[in-house]
């Protein structure tokens, strides 16, 4: 399963120094807007301890774990959906991502300039969040001048389709998102078309940096402000050091560990994100484990169990006839997956049997 996440935001914010901490790639970092003309892709693993001790039970030879792809997507700035800047180039990025995980400052640094003269990370958001709301004003306003016309007609799904677009276009012409729009399911499959950017899942990313004037740490009037925002529109948000991260991604765990305790940072902000954003995507992992490998297969929650077998191979969905299944936990406190059998802790379930996040599966087709 494919999952993608665009890194956005205002130039000099940090998104390359975040995608360069986020998988170790090296992409430019240069302090001037653009310097990330063409987007960087980087295949990041999703953090999950489960998978070494599912490895150690089966003496896996291989792990292999769930992955996110993250974007590195050139810096927007005000008047983007008109072509200034790059950004035409910009909105046809994001526009094939699953996903928008939105980098603003949070941190005062005289010798690292911001595009707007200030640091104001809410007065950020509403710039790019206003950019995307009017890219897919016109989407939605070309799309119902086509609608129209076969409304007119009398045909019933032109009809249908031209009340929810009518009702989004005044939604985003009040300068909120698309996502924020209440819709039937019917209403979103008919809207899912037109690849709108505010319909995708939102993740603020609140970059901050050590020894620096940090809004959160000094509780700044700034910071209250972007908590209100994230409160009043049920935003999801993450907070990370970029810069500390980008410094560490070449050191081993227990460096990592020892470094962030000098600092006194709470764990790893990168992991933080990726699973973040692997949540917001409404995903989750079971998995597979012999001696071969041990593997952690990706499918959206509330999967059943063809769904979920679907993952491995398309063939698998049409031929499935039922499951073998016990929960991590279980496995893990037994220790064999014999021994799981012999206290009747695997189960077999069905085709209606809905997976959960953690199931270790042997599909029987």
């Amino acid at each position: 399963m494919s999952l993608s996440v665009g890194i956005v935001g205002l130039p000099n914010v940090g998104k390359s120094t975040l995608f360069n901490a986020l998988t170790k790639n090296s992409v430019p970092m240069e302090n001037y807007p653009f310097c990330t003309i063409d987007p960087s892709v980087g295949v990041v693993a999703v953090p999950d301890g489960r998978l070494d001790t599912l490895a150690k039970i089966s003496n896996t030879a291989k792990i292999i774990p769930a992955v996110v792809e993250f974007v590195d997507i050139a810096g927007l700035v005000q008047g983007a959906a008109s072509g200034e800047g790059l950004g035409n180039k910009f909105l046809a990025n994001i526009r094939e991502t699953d996903m928008i995980a939105e980098v603003v400052r949070i941190f005062e640094d005289g010798d690292i300039h911001h595009v707007s003269g200030g640091v104001n990370p809410l007065f950020d958001i509403e710039i790019i969040n206003l950019e995307l709301i009017l890219a897919d004003g016109e989407t939605v306003a070309k799309r119902l001048g086509n609608v129209e016309r076969d409304a007119k007609r009398g045909d019933k799904d032109a009809v249908i389709e031209k009340e929810v677009l009518t009702r989004l276009a005044v939604h985003l012409q009040d300068g909120k998102l698309a996502n924020a729009l209440e819709m039937t399911e019917e209403e979103q499959k008919l809207v899912k078309g037109l690849h709108l950017l505010t319909m995708k899942p939102f993740l603020y990313v609140c970059n901050k940096k050590t020894d620096a004037f940090n809004l959160d740490e000094q509780n700044d009037e700034r910071w209250q402000d972007l908590l209100n925002f994230f409160e009043s529109t049920g935003a999801e948000y993450v907070v990370v050091d970029a810069g500390m991260e980008h410094e560490l991604k070449d050191l081993n765990d227990e460096e990592k560990n020892e470094f962030r305790r000098e600092y006194g940072a709470q764990g790893s902000g990168v992991e933080s994100l990726i699973r973040a954003c692997y949540n917001r995507l409404g995903l989750m992992s079971y998995f597979t484990t012999g001696e071969k490998e041990t593997r952690a297969w990706t499918v959206p929650i509330g999967s059943t169990g063809p769904k979920a077998a679907a993952a491995i191979h398309t063939d698998f969905e049409k031929k499935y006839i039922r499951a073998q299944v016990v929960t991590f936990d279980d496995l893990a406190e037994v220790g064999s997956l014999a021994k799981a059998r012999e206290l009747g802790k695997l189960r077999t379930e069905g085709k209606d049997y809905i997976v959960q996040d953690g199931d270790v599966i042997e599909f029987m087709i």
